[in-house]
Order: C-alpha cells, then sequence, then structure tokens
C-alpha cells in the first residue's frame, strides 16, 4: 500500500512519537513511586508479622541493616572518595535508624492497618509543614485541600486508639504515636535529601552502611535481643524484605521519585499504600477491619489521588 504525501502536509516522524523529556521526566517518576506504593504496602504486612513475633524492634532494625548495609557495600568502596559523609549520617540518623526505630516500635502495638494510615498518610502533613516553615515552601490550594483530606482519615484513626472503640487495646495509642514519629523522621529525610540534592545512590548507601556501622556494634552489647527465639526462615523473610526489598530496592526508586516529582508529591503517592495494606492484611494477618479504619483509608487514599493528579494537570 503506498501513501501519497501532499504539499504542504505533514509527515509524521520518529520524533513526533516521542513524548516530550519533561513529560517522560515525570511518568518515570510516577512509575516509581508506585512501585514503592506496592513495595511499602507489603512492608507493612511483613513488619506486622515481626511485631508479633518475639523478635524486639531492636531485633528488626538490625536484619534491615545488616542485609541492605553488607548489599551495598560494594558501592562504598569504589565511591568512597565522592560520598558527602557529613550529611550522609544526618539522613542515616533520620532516615535510617531513627525512622525504623519508631515504625517497628510501633508495629509491635497497633495493626498494619494504622501504620498505612498514619505513617504514609501523616507524611504528607509532615512534609508539608516542614517545608512551609523551615524552607519556605507553602503548598498549593489544590494540595492544601488534599492534605486536609488524608488528615480527616489520621484523625479518625486517633480517636478509634484513643477511645478505645471496637475494643482496642490499651496501648495500642502508642503504637499510633510511634507511627507519627516515624512519619516526622521520614518527612525530615526526604526533605533534606532534595534540598542537599543528594544523588538517590548515594542516599541508600549512606542510609544502609552508616546505619549498619554504627547501630550494630550498640545492638550487639547493649539493646535487648530475641533473635534466637524465631526460626531462620523467619530471619530470612524478615531480612530479604527489610533489608533489599524495603531498604534497598525501594529507597533507591523512592529517592529517583522524589527527584524526579518532588517530595511533596512523591510521599503524597504513599497515602495510596493504607488501601493496599489494610486489605491485605485481613486475610494474611487476620485483623478485622471496623468502620473507622475503612473511613481512614478511604480518605487518605482519596488525598493521595488529589495530590497526584494535580502534578500530572500542571504538567499537562
Amino acid at each position: 500500500m503506498s501513501v501519497s504525501v501532499h504539499p504542504g502536509s505533514h509527515r509524521m516522524t520518529d520524533a513526533d512519537l516521542t513524548i516530550p523529556a519533561p513529560r517522560l521526566h515525570l511518568l518515570k517518576g510516577f512509575a516509581a513511586a508506585a512501585v514503592v506504593v506496592m513495595i511499602w504496602s507489603g512492608f507493612n504486612i511483613v513488619s506486622r508479622l515481626g511485631g508479633r513475633s518475639p523478635l524486639t524492634p531492636y531485633d528488626m532494625v538490625a536484619i534491615r541493616f545488616v542485609v541492605s548495609g553488607m548489599a551495598f557495600l560494594p558501592f562504598v568502596v569504589t565511591r568512597w572518595n565522592r560520598l558527602k559523609w557529613p550529611r550522609l549520617a544526618v539522613l542515616a540518623a533520620i532516615g535510617g535508624t531513627g525512622y525504623t526505630l519508631f515504625i517497628y516500635s510501633g508495629f509491635a502495638l497497633a495493626p498494619a492497618a494504622h501504620a498505612g494510615i498514619l505513617v504514609n498518610g501523616g507524611i504528607p502533613f509532615a512534609s508539608a509543614l516542614i517545608a512551609w516553615l523551615l524552607l519556605g515552601h507553602r503548598p498549593g490550594i489544590r494540595t492544601e485541600f488534599a492534605l486536609l483530606v488524608a488528615g480527616l482519615g489520621i484523625v479518625l484513626i486517633g480517636i478509634h486508639s484513643l477511645g478505645q472503640l471496637s475494643g482496642a487495646p490499651a496501648h495500642q495509642w502508642v503504637g499510633d504515636v510511634f507511627f507519627l514519629l516515624a512519619a516526622i523522621s521520614f518527612a525530615s529525610f526526604v526533605l533534606l535529601l532534595k534540598h542537599w540534592h543528594v544523588p538517590p545512590i548515594e542516599a541508600t548507601v549512606g542510609v544502609s552502611v552508616i546505619s549498619m556501622v554504627f547501630y550494630t556494634p550498640v545492638y550487639l552489647l547493649f539493646l535487648p535481643k530475641a533473635i534466637t527465639a524465631v526460626s531462620l526462615s523467619f530471619i530470612l523473610l524478615q531480612g530479604v524484605y527489610q533489608g533489599i526489598l524495603a531498604a534497598s530496592i525501594a529507597g533507591l526508586l523512592f529517592t529517583y521519585a522524589i527527584h524526579n516529582i518532588g517530595p511533596q508529591k512523591a510521599t503524597l503517592m504513599l497515602a495510596m499504600v493504607p488501601g493496599i495494606s489494610a486489605v491485605a492484611a485481613v486475610p494474611l494477618l487476620k485483623e478485622s477491619l471496623d468502620a473507622v479504619t475503612i473511613s481512614g483509608v478511604v480518605l487518605v487514599t482519596i488525598g493521595a489521588v488529589l495530590g497526584a493528579t494535580h502534578r500530572l494537570a500542571k504538567q499537562g
């Protein structure tokens, strides 16, 4: 079949079929964030399994960073002189040991659905507030509305735990506080990551290796341990998921997403985690979902979608 081209007509070229660079850059960032959402949804399930096991939160942190630190040790050898160690040490303290100690302590006391809502729903709030107060980056009206919607879900969970609704355990609210502290820690981490322009691989290496080097001796010498009380297969499960998928692969992809779409929009994407992890927790963890928890999940998910689609609309 021949195709005639009339004078003045436009012949479609390969350039016409390519996605504009800014749009492609944006889509890659959201694709990376989507993979992180799936990994971190599973993280809530696997971590809650660890929290309900004899393992202490200190055991969980050690497993995470020994595995991830050893995985990234070769990168330290090849990049030693190029890494900005003082900044990486700060990032490791905040987004490494600080964040993980808080979140694993929360998993020992509160259900997986609460982690999804309070951590992944709380990170956008903390990120926006810190960016506004310290960096002068006030979010737009659409983003503020998205945060407000997600915030209603967080408030519902707070009332749920503090009010002892639906037979909530007496100390569940303490776990929720740990989750919120984890959200603040991680929000501070991602904002510093963006502010200092730390490349994704350097951030992942820094958090993993520095945390392993400084935390492991303290853990071995001073902290409570119960790692011998669980099977080797359970330790391997936690090690692969926590150290490889959650700490290494998801960490690398999330820092990549931050550099492509910005910290506030990247963290808003994480608010889609509650819906996935809450539903998965029903068959996998035998955790029930009441009306309050479901409402919280729906609200933070709506907030995430509003924030993410606003970014796409602005770039259109």
